[in-house]
């Protein structure tokens, strides 16, 4: 459980007890990052259950909060670094590291972290007047596969916090971590995409930056729960 604790300090500005860890513990409390997704998607759908007491939007904009908050805006940091870096990848490998590795905000970041956030709202606000609390609940955890995966598949951009969960994931997190999908699947059906949209994005930065980051790593899990809100969306009209 010290992992998971580990985990939960890293993704989350959420309570826990104060622990000294090695290096070594805190790469290997990776395998945890999808428990840490059912952890914010509970409190996420939870949130947009109270607010919906009072109207869809006002529970949507409850989830938004939440899901914000208790992230500390962790992966939507990671998301605007990729978008400002992405505008810079035509030039040269340099300068796209040098963009990535800059603290400053550009003028692509504010308007990808915009999108970002009006897209989940709406999203949110669809899911909730369908009464789609657990597609919401459990989209964090889906999304959450996604840095085991990719840390595993693509080459580290450079060293940094990103390369330090290099190799830390072994056959039997895979084996258990997609047993769980496939069960919250015949919760939430939609989840089965889950594939796919860390597939593609994996694909997309392979080809456009080369390899993987801290910050490819938050920015495809904000990515990929976007994804799975939209195809929990579709399977609601769907159904």
């Amino acid at each position: 459980m010290k992992g998971l604790i580990v985990a939960i300090q890293f993704l989350t500005r959420l309570p826990t007890p104060r622990l000294s860890v090695s290096g070594a513990e805190f790469a290997a409390s990776m395998r945890w990052f999808p428990a840490v997704g059912l952890v914010v998607g509970g409190l996420v759908s939870a949130g947009g259950w109270a607010g919906a007491h009072l109207d869809a939007w006002t529970g949507a904009l409850a989830a938004l909060l939440l899901w914000v908050a208790v992230t500390g805006a962790l992966h939507l940091d990671g998301l605007g670094d990729v978008a400002d870096a992405s505008g810079a990848a035509h030039k040269d490998r340099e300068r796209m590291l040098a963009v990535l590795s800059d603290p400053h905000v550009g003028s692509f970041a504010v308007v990808v972290i915009a999108m970002q956030l009006v897209a989940k709202l709406v999203l949110l606000h669809a899911l909730i007047d369908a009464q789609a609390f657990a597609a919401i609940a459990l989209i964090p955890f889906a999304a959450r596969i996604g840095p085991l995966v990719w840390s595993r598949w693509l080459p580290d951009l450079h060293s940094g916090l990103g390369s330090r969960f290099r190799g830390v994931v072994r056959p039997v997190d895979f084996a258990v971590w997609t047993a769980a999908l496939i069960a919250a699947a015949l919760a939430s059906p939609s989840l089965l995409v889950t594939p796919l949209a860390l597939a593609g994005w994996g694909l997309w930065l392979k080809r456009k930056l080369g390899g993987i980051s801290g910050d490819g790593h938050g920015a495809g899990i904000e990515i990929s729960e976007s994804l799975l809100l939209a195809a929990a969306l579709v399977a609601v009209h769907l159904a």
